[in-house]
C-alpha cells in the first residue's frame, strides 16, 4: 500500500472520529445537559488519534503529506510538493 493510501485512510478515520465526537457531544448534552467535560474528552481523543499524522512522509525527502507550506490540511498530497515524487505509487512495484 502506498504512503498516499495509508495517509488517505488516516484522514478518513479522522473524519469518522470527528463525526463520532459530534454525536457523543450531542448525546451528552441531551442526556446530562451542557458539559465541557464531554467536549474535552472528544478533543483529547482526536488529538491522540491524530498524533500518527506525523508519520506520513515522502519516502525521498521526508516532507509530510498533510503540510502545504506552513498550513496543515486534512487531506494528503498525491504528489510531493518538495521533490515531485508520485506518492500514490507503490515504491516496490513502480506502478
Amino acid at each position: 500500500m502506498s504512503v498516499y493510501e495509508r495517509a488517505r485512510r488516516h484522514a478518513l478515520k479522522m473524519l469518522l472520529g470527528v463525526a463520532i465526537g459530534v454525536v457523543f457531544i450531542i448525546a451528552v448534552d441531551t442526556w446530562i445537559g451542557h458539559s465541557s467535560i464531554a467536549f474535552a474528552i472528544v478533543i483529547f481523543g482526536l488529538f491522540m488519534a491524530n498524533i500518527g499524522i506525523l508519520g506520513f512522509n515522502c519516502p525521498n525527502c521526508r516532507k509530510n503529506l498533510f503540510f502545504r507550506g506552513p498550513l496543515m490540511l486534512p487531506w494528503p498530497n498525491k504528489t510531493c510538493s518538495r521533490c515531485g515524487t508520485d506518492l500514490a505509487k507503490e515504491p516496490w512495484r513502480g506502478a
